[in-house]
């Protein structure tokens, strides 16, 4: 299937590992121009190099410049960016009475204040060229909270509520709004929950590895090409009448339709 994407101008935040990487590739196979970011900027133009037209960014999206100066480099390299793929890394593990004021504050900051500041330097432009892409990289916590995960359930959480209420905002503009809420792929933030999860219960990291696949029905882990692939999906022309939706990603883990 032909998504309809190439030439398109794609910003992907966090692109430097785990699922950022996986669909800043996704969608530079199918032809976008790539803007790969994140802190290590070495490692963005690293992969921006293996791709066949991207660029690498260093950038800190948390500082309060960051989305702009992440907005200036894509345009100054691409133009627009068409779509924005939405990512950040997850907040530390702990459950609802480890946390404080702070810990909220620094969560909110980190997964919903630089997104929102993106979008909202983004669409205008969108909007007026009639078509758009915003995907936010989330968690199955936004439907079911995770336990141990307090922060990631509150901050993404909230920024579901936000990019729902702005889909209903500009879906007759041609710009779609959707997350996309991966369950256990296996990256590095997956080993590092199975290492923090195993310790809680004193059992060994493999142990604990093979009761959680156990535990989806298709008793394994995905992997992330597999979600890139469906990230570039609900970033294509083909998922047009997509918005306004959070569409699972997770084996069929949650027990819920």
């Amino acid at each position: 299937m032909d998504l309809g994407i190439r030439g398109r101008v794609a910003i992907v935040c966090a692109s430097t590992a785990g699922l950022g990487e996986a669909t800043a590739r996704a969608l530079a196979a199918e032809g976008a121009r790539v803007v790969v970011c994140g802190r290590r900027g070495d490692v963005a133009k690293e992969i921006a190099a293996q791709l066949p037209e991207a660029i690498g960014v260093e950038i800190d999206l948390v500082a309060a410049d960051g989305p702009a100066r992440l907005v200036a480099a894509t345009e100054e390299a691409f133009g627009p960016a068409d779509i924005v793929v939405l990512n950040s890394p997850g907040p530390p593990p702990g459950g609802s009475q480890d946390i404080g004021d702070a810990d909220i504050v620094a969560a909110m900051e980190s997964l919903v204040l630089p997104h929102q500041r993106l979008v909202s330097l983004v669409l205008p432009g969108m909007r007026e060229r009639g078509w758009g892409r915003v995907l936010s990289l989330a968690s199955i916590g936004v439907v079911t909270p995770i336990p141990s995960l307090a922060l990631s359930n509150i901050g993404r959480a909230a920024l579901g509520g936000y990019l729902k209420t702005l889909a209903t905002e500009v879906a007759g503009d041609g710009v779609t709004v959707n997350m996309l809420l991966p369950g256990r792929i296996e990256t590095a933030r997956t080993v590092q929950m199975n290492t923090y999860r195993a310790a809680r219960e004193g059992i060994g990291v493999e142990k604990f590895a093979a009761r959680a696949q156990a535990a989806i029905p298709a008793r394994r882990y995905g992997q992330p090409d597999e979600f890139g692939a469906v990230a570039a999906f609900l970033c294509s022309e083909a998922a047009s009448y997509v918005t306004g939706t959070a569409l699972r990603c997770d084996g069929g883990a949650v027990p819920s339709l």
